[in-house]
């Protein structure tokens, strides 16, 4: 196997912006968009692959042909042929909704599904740009159900200034929100079960208010959890990688390189997926499979590969993540 980069999947939303096209290099003129999904096996928004022979198979197609090969024994026999992470980039013009998401047995009881921890990593911010994590104090079920009747439910919630390069890991359970003027690169579970609590009152184009999911949040929030803040705190350092999340749905470091790196995969047995967040490099396996990366796109490595080089033009960001 060989290294597959994916056609991304543009979702034009109420709350988008103008970042995405551009940082991604597209000769695009959508308005408005506000997600580009980069490696994706959500029913309905199947990522397609770009490059080499498998040109044009989709991801779930890949799982089913080359199984273990792709996804490795241990998240074969994990997760069967589901691709278990989905990758995003996020940009909001608008604040997004205030929402929590279920963990896994409350998403496989309601929907049959995964459920859904996150990560955000900030590739931009304009002035001012928050976002929303987390109780700032502890309330209950029922003052939650007060406060978002009368409209003061934000009041409660920790809502943290962001700058490029902070992470924050959202559990299962943890209300969230993304504001305006925030950039980010999302990693998930492969899930697009959302309980959205507070939508500002918008309307969308046709004059309708967007559904809420009050009541079926109430028992997907954990009440309890209040920090100070919400940030995952990591060493900011140059030529190796840094992890700032290990959980059991996906591990991500961050590489921020001038300098050449190899990267020894043969203890993992794992596909790994790269997201290049600024700047460019090349990537060389053990098999001399070389691709280019640059600011915007996604790479997936298979669980094959043994050995992987990473020559940055320059210099180079880059998320790693694999389960």
């Amino acid at each position: 196997m060989y290294p597959l980069k994916f056609e991304p999947i543009l979702k034009q939303t109420l709350w988008g912006g103008d970042k995405i096209i551009p940082f991604k290099h597209l000769n695009e003129s959508l308005q408005n968009v506000g997600e580009s999904w980069e490696v994706s096996a959500v029913e309905g928004s199947e990522s397609v692959v770009a490059n080499g022979p498998d040109k044009g198979l989709t991801l779930p197609e890949m799982v089913r042909k080359y199984k273990e090969e792709l996804v490795g024994e241990a998240n074969y026999a994990r997760f069967g042929e589901k691709f278990p992470l989905l990758i995003k980039f996020i940009d909001a013009k608008l604040d997004l909704s205030i929402q929590v998401h279920p963990d896994d047995a409350l998403a496989k009881q309601r929907h049959n599904s995964f459920g859904k921890n996150e990560m955000w990593y900030v590739i931009a911010a304009d002035k001012g740009a928050k976002l929303i994590s987390g109780f700032a104090k502890e309330i209950t079920p029922k003052e939650y159900k007060e406060r978002v009747h009368d409209g003061t439910f934000a009041e409660v919630l920790q809502t943290c200034n962001i700058q490029p390069g902070d992470v924050f890991y959202v559990p299962a359970g943890r209300v969230h929100g993304i504001g305006a003027g925030a950039f980010v690169a999302e990693i998930q579970q492969t899930s697009d079960i959302t309980y959205r609590i507070f939508d500002y009152n918008r309307k969308d184009k046709n004059g309708k208010t967007r559904e809420l999911h009050t009541a079926q949040a109430v028992d997907a929030i954990n009440f309890s959890d209040v920090q100070d803040d919400f940030r995952t705190a990591y060493d900011h350092v140059q030529n190796e990688p840094v992890e700032v999340v290990a959980c059991p749905y996906f591990t991500t470091s961050v590489y921020d390189m001038t300098e050449e790196i190899s990267c020894d995969y043969s203890e993992l047995d794992s596909f790994v997926i790269f997201i290049c967040v600024e700047g460019s490099c090349r990537l060389i396996d053990n098999e001399k499979n070389e691709i280019s990366l640059q600011a915007g796109e996604t790479v997936l490595l298979p669980a094959t590969v043994q050995e992987v080089t990473i020559v940055p033009e320059k210099a180079v960001k880059l998320l790693e993540t694999y389960v």
